[in-house]
């Protein structure tokens, strides 16, 4: 067991014919007594430092620990994020090829019943145009025929006269 100060202070000494002188011995005794509990407090004052030290590294490692969980997390939910963003995004692609897609059809349907309109409206005017290229044909020829001049012929009156009363 290590001594203490109260062990100093209390050490008594056998004297002898020849001894130490006692007040020397006594002077030096206090001087250790008061060394030695210098000592002791500053022992003491860094084992609480010590301890305080342990407990601050305690607490940081606690922090250290929940900060590297909360990092880990943060990675995990931003991974999740990432990977559900790049699902949305090629939901949103994929819709949007098919709306595409759809309007092209659309479109293309649209674009063949105008053409089928179109040939068909061709078609009708051609037939149109052939049909009064003939009446108009056919009134010029009638023009240029010597029958006019029969129909030019005057009427007999009393001709015409029964046929206005036949028709009353």
């Amino acid at each position: 067991m290590p001594l203490t100060p109260l062990d100093i202070h209390n050490k008594e000494f056998t004297r002898g014919f020849r001894g130490y002188d006692e007040d020397e011995v006594n002077d030096f005794l206090d001087q250790l007594i008061k060394d030695f509990e210098a000592l002791i407090r500053e022992k003491k004052d860094l084992e609480n430092k010590v301890n305080t030290l342990e407990e601050k590294i305690g607490h940081f490692s606690n922090i250290e620990t929940t900060l590297n969980k909360s990092i880990l997390v943060a990675q995990e939910t931003a991974e999740e994020v990432r990977q559900n963003a790049a699902k949305e995004a090629k939901l949103i692609v994929k819709e949007a090829e098919k709306n595409a897609d759809r309007i092209i059809n659309e479109a293309l349907a649209k674009s063949r019943k105008i053409t089928l309109d179109i040939n068909e409206l061709k078609k009708q005017s051609d037939v149109y145009r052939t049909r009064f290229r003939m009446l108009i044909e056919a009134q010029l020829e009638l023009l240029k025929n010597d029958d006019w001049d029969k129909l030019a012929e005057p009427f007999n009156e009393d001709e015409v006269l029964q046929k206005s009363g036949s028709e009353a």
